[in-house]
């Protein structure tokens, strides 16, 4: 027999209240309960957003915090989009906090007005993150990773057909006055094409991937697990920041270009960031052949360049094959290992790395690459011995070339290259290029159909704050295959 239960007006408003707050998505009961957004909020950005303007705020600030980071987490390529989501989801509206949808220009305003507070915003959770980064891998949690990219205006000049009509003029040109097959026209219509916009002096050409566009540029330093630990925006403030830095004529190579002004561009980047986190004390720095100058490995491996006593241990740069090492009486190959003198194919093996000098140099041993260990029963010993039909030293041990890095940095910037340690750990640093394009087609950043410089420069950092909120809410859940992509949490 079924009891018949009298249901009283508290049933049905407890009922109700239930479905109310237990019928949300998921995923955003996740961020509810495991992110407070407001303990990232820098009380000078609080006093900035509600500083008094003769009328009331009608949006809270965290609401439009929220809205942009779940657009970002969602993959929600336009402003426009995002508030038809919210227009149409009250479950979302209600979590961002909206009483009702804002305007387009309310969105647009936002990311203009407060960039430098969005910025502290960023600082804030590199630091909380920290922590987090160390627990997973220390290992990793102790490189530093550099590159840089552009983010494309929407302007004429990064229209495809304004720089396939003047290749096809040149070729054109080319053809009429019989220039001879060398001529490259690709090179001469990047030597042709304007270094900036004409609409926005601040959005420079950029050749990025194969191709030239309009961007404004920008760089990022990630660890070896690619979570991003600074951000910097190369416009005028950041040059007037850095006087020191000399914005050279373009030459006839691209790629040249781009690599000389990355190297400009490193150590200041690299001073802004260790200015901000004191307590963050990279030891490894891995970087592509652009840095590849006596000066760069100078001011990463030695002195005081980023503070008292503050620099790195072991810089992982491939050599640029456009410069050679020198050398005495031998051959060094492209991984800096000394070759032996009578066959420069033959590179000489390394053993060990550990100095028995008194004065604690450290130096990189080198022995012939024909060399054999040879085992003595009757004194249970081992000892060298040298197989060479063509030896280059009376030596029965064979030669060997003891390296001393501090004399040549460059070629030795605290490790070996073409070791097994140093192939392992550079195949690392992919990662920054991978977080890149991550930010630029997951979080949004690519696509942007505008040309004002603060608020691409907001969408930058706001891609910054998406993914460490995405490293903070992976560690509260434990699961760190989340660390640096939500997605297959949302459903």
């Amino acid at each position: 027999m079924i009891t018949q239960k009298q249901l009283s007006l508290n049933d049905i408003f407890k009922d109700c209240q239930d479905k109310f707050y237990n019928d949300q998505p998921a995923f955003l009961s996740l961020l509810k309960k495991h992110i407070h957004l407001e303990d990232f909020i820098p009380i000078t950005f609080r006093n900035h957003f509600y500083s008094h303007t003769g009328r009331p705020r009608k949006y809270p600030l965290e609401a439009f915090l929220w809205a942009l980071i779940i657009q970002r987490i969602f993959s929600i390529p336009t402003d426009k989009l995002l508030l038809t989501f919210l227009y149409y989801s009250k479950p979302l509206r209600e979590f961002c906090g909206f009483s009702k949808v804002p305007d387009a220009s309310k969105i647009t305003r936002f990311k203009q007005d407060f960039c430098q507070d969005l910025q502290q915003v960023f600082d804030l959770l590199v630091d909380t993150t920290e922590p987090i980064c160390q627990r997973i891998d220390s290992s990793k949690s102790e490189m530093t990773i550099f590159d840089s990219s552009g983010i494309e205006a929407f302007v004429t000049e990064n229209n495809p057909k304004y720089c396939n009509r003047i290749i096809r003029q040149l070729k054109t040109y080319a053809k009429v006055y019989g220039f001879h097959s060398s001529f490259e026209p690709y090179k001469a219509a990047y030597h042709s094409m304007p270094a900036h916009a004409s609409s926005n002096p601040s959005i420079k050409q950029l050749f990025i991937n194969g191709h030239f566009c309009y961007v404004f540029k920008f760089g990022i330093i990630t660890n070896g697990l690619g979570i991003i630990r600074h951000i910097s925006f190369y416009n005028q403030e950041f040059l007037n920041h850095h006087k020191d830095i000399v914005v050279s004529k373009k030459s006839d190579s691209p790629e040249e270009d781009k690599s000389v002004h990355d190297s400009k561009l490193l150590i200041p980047t690299l001073n802004d960031f260790f200015t901000k986190h004191p307590l963050i004390n990279p030891k490894l720095f891995l970087g592509d052949a652009a840095f590849d100058s006596v000066s760069l490995y100078k001011a990463l491996l030695t002195g005081d360049t980023f503070g008292k006593n503050r620099h790195f241990s072991k810089a992982y740069i491939p050599l640029n094959s456009r410069s050679q090492l020198e050398t005495v009486d031998y051959t060094i190959n492209e991984h800096g290992i000394p070759c032996c003198p009578h066959d420069s194919s033959l590179p000489m093996k390394p053993e060990g790395s550990k100095s028995n000098l008194r004065c604690g140099l450290p130096t990189f041993k080198f022995v012939c690459p024909k060399m054999k260990w040879i085992y003595n029963p009757s004194t249970k010993k081992s000892h060298r011995s040298c197989f060479c039909e063509n030896p280059c030293t009376t030596s029965s041990c064979g030669r060997m070339i003891y390296i001393y890095p501090e004399k040549n940095l460059r070629a030795y910037p605290g490790t070996v290259r073409g070791t097994p340690e140093w192939i392992s750990t550079y195949k690392l640093r992919t990662v920054v290029e991978r977080n890149i394009q991550h930010i630029k087609q997951n979080l949004c950043l690519a696509g942007r159909r505008t040309q004002n410089e603060l608020t691409l420069h907001s969408d930058l950092i706001l891609a910054g704050i998406t993914q460490l909120i995405t490293v903070i809410l992976s560690d509260q859940l434990q699961q760190h295959e989340y660390l640096r992509s939500l997605k297959p949490l949302i459903s």
